[in-house]
């Protein structure tokens, strides 16, 4: 059975807790995994607003990337403004979904300026709260190179319209039992002992599963099968009915 796990860090910024980021990322060297690393570019959250701004953010970012992390662009400022949940409702929350294409483009644009000037050229994004709508996707092509999307429920990267879609399936790690490529979600800024504890744990047992971004297998991709289809609309029904 081929089952392929990846890592995925959320709500990078300069006003990060700079602790447990610094923790997290002692822990994946020592496991040698290279993660995909979302970046704010402008964060006017204020609950990703946790300790001082880090002058040296920045230097840091282009770190995780001259060592082989992933980077993406994780929204613009992580402020939510809408009651939706768009083509991925996993909450009734977005920064982007329902605004206006030119709303969205704008925001693209200013987050991918904001890489740019010191350094960094995104190829990948994912937007807070994993909520985007169509308007979103074309924001993306126009106003941006980003053609890869970390998100959505499915059992392995797919294509839709010009994008390649990595599936992100949970917020932990944990074991899979279909065949297919698993993103795990972890939140650095959130983490508790007990979630340091089992990420490690885990790692250590499944470390020969684990891959990076840079290694998949993302050419001649087809559309997302019916299997994954049906897998979602599952996933979805359940979510709403514990809602």
């Amino acid at each position: 059975m081929n089952i392929q796990y990846l890592i995925r860090l959320d709500d990078a910024c300069p006003t990060m807790n700079h602790e447990k980021w610094t923790r997290v990322e002692r822990l994946l060297d020592k496991y040698g995994i290279k993660p995909l690393v979302g970046i704010i570019p402008n964060n006017e959250d204020p609950q990703q607003q946790i300790d001082p701004e880090d002058g040296g953010f920045w230097d840091k970012a282009k770190n995780w990337n001259d060592k082989g992390w992933s980077i993406a662009m994780h929204g613009y400022n992580h402020v939510y403004q809408v009651v939706d949940g768009g083509i991925n409702p996993l909450w009734n929350r977005s920064e982007f979904v329902g605004l206006s294409l030119e709303e969205q483009k704008k925001k693209i644009r200013k987050g991918v300026a904001i890489m740019r000037e010191y350094g960094l050229n995104p190829k990948f994004f994912f937007a807070p709260s994993h909520t985007f709508d169509e308007n979103t996707l074309t924001a993306l092509l126009e106003e941006s190179d980003i053609r890869i999307v970390s998100d959505t429920i499915a059992t392995r990267p797919y294509r839709y319209r010009e994008f390649v879609i990595i599936p992100q399936f949970s917020g932990k790690c944990r074991e899979m039992i279909i065949t297919g490529v698993y993103t795990f979600c972890l939140h650095p800024n959130t983490m508790r002992e007990d979630d340091f504890k089992q990420t490690e744990c885990f790692l250590r047992k499944h470390i020969s599963q684990f891959t990076s971004f840079t290694n998949l297998q993302l050419s001649n991709l087809s559309d997302k099968t019916l299997f994954d289809r049906l897998l979602s609309w599952i996933y979805f029904k359940m979510r709403k009915k514990n809602d």
